[in-house]
């Protein structure tokens, strides 16, 4: 339910601002939970055969890297047989185990990775995944009038486009979908039906422009001081690029922002000071330009300008905008939106 793992996550740091990583992991899976058993409840009262599958259950085990756990192994034994039995499974996503039982989070937006994995560990070759837009853009529809839908792109190009700020599909999902032969087809429900629109294989490009929010910036108190943090996020394998502007010399990280600040927190340099800006970037086979904007709508503005600059002629009015999410009835299972402040 919309906003629910921001909820958990805000109230988990009141509590305790040094929240072990396990911890949290297991709250943050109770959103995802409670949303498929209120599925399942809500498919079977139309008379459905239908079971619904969380981390525990789900035959994936990942590592203990908790936060962003990456995937070990799966046995589908468990998904076989609820399929056996029923017409419809439903999968929590972004959820798994580690070696010790324990719940681990693969990520933010990693319900696409799930989604990929089963398809992989049924022996599928072939994954639908629904948005809200029809498929891969070169740019943010809602935001960059003209911007194009892609009808074939390769895994490696919108993992790239992934890690800087597309928000279609998420880099993992499409690079564990490389590694194990599964073609992704993102499609949208509309009023008129299905709409297909790009189906991610072994090529296909086109040059594209994202932003990324909320992007992290770091600036550090030396070069030394900020390569040795690069070299430590690269090994973790997160987006980031090096800055050197009037601030002062830094790094701006571009995605899994939660884990890589997490990974930061973790070397015991206290000398980092952390910020947030929005990147716009040009990427193409052969470039990859960022800029940083303070200003939202800036960044905006520029993506525009970069888009137009690659499509000429594509100026026009966005799509219209999002639909807003509906708050469920059931928001308030989990996190009270009314609750007393905690006077101890």
């Amino acid at each position: 339910m919309s906003g629910t793992t921001d909820n958990l996550k805000s109230v988990m740091l009141d509590v305790n601002k040094q929240v072990k990583p396990s911890n949290l992991d297991a709250a943050l899976a109770t959103g995802e939970m409670l949303s498929a058993c209120l599925l399942e409840a809500a498919v079977s009262r139309q008379g459905i055969p239908v079971m619904s599958l969380n981390g525990y259950s789900l035959g994936i085990c990942t590592n203990s890297d908790f936060g962003r756990a990456s995937i070990e192994s799966v046995n589908p034994s468990s998904i076989i047989a609820a399929l056996r039995g029923n017409d419809i499974v439903i999968a929590t996503g972004g959820q798994a185990i580690d070696q010790s039982g324990r719940l681990t989070f693969l990520g933010r937006n990693s319900s696409d990775l799930t989604a990929i994995v089963i398809a992989s560990m049924l022996g599928e070759r072939f994954c639908e995944i629904y948005s809200d837009v029809p498929g891969v853009y070169t740019a943010d529809p809602y935001l960059v009038p003209g911007a194009r839908l892609i009808p074939k792109i390769a895994y490696e190009t919108i993992a790239r486009m992934s890690r800087y700020g597309a928000k279609v599909l998420h880099h993992r999902a499409v690079e564990y979908a490389e590694k194990h032969s599964v073609t992704i087809a993102c499609k949208s429900l509309t009023s008129d039906g299905v709409v297909n629109g790009t189906i991610v294989t072994e090529h296909g490009n086109a040059p594209s422009v994202t932003l990324a929010r909320g992007a992290a910036v770091l600036s550090c108190g030396s070069l030394a001081e900020r390569n040795k943090l690069r070299a430590i996020l690269d090994q973790e394998d997160i987006s980031a690029i090096c800055t050197e502007d009037n601030r002062g010399i830094g790094i701006c990280i571009l995605s899994d922002v939660d884990f890589a600040l997490r990974i930061v927190a973790l070397t015991g340099n206290r000398s980092v000071s952390v910020g947030s800006r929005t990147a716009v970037t040009e990427l193409d086979s052969s470039t990859l330009r960022v800029h940083l904007e303070d200003d939202h709508k800036l960044a905006i503005s520029r993506a525009r300008e970069i888009h137009e600059r690659l499509y000429p002629g594509t100026d026009g009015e966005p799509v219209a905008p999002r639909a807003a999410k509906q708050r469920s009835a059931h928001s308030s299972l989990l996190i009270g939106t009314d609750a007393p402040e905690n006077t101890q």
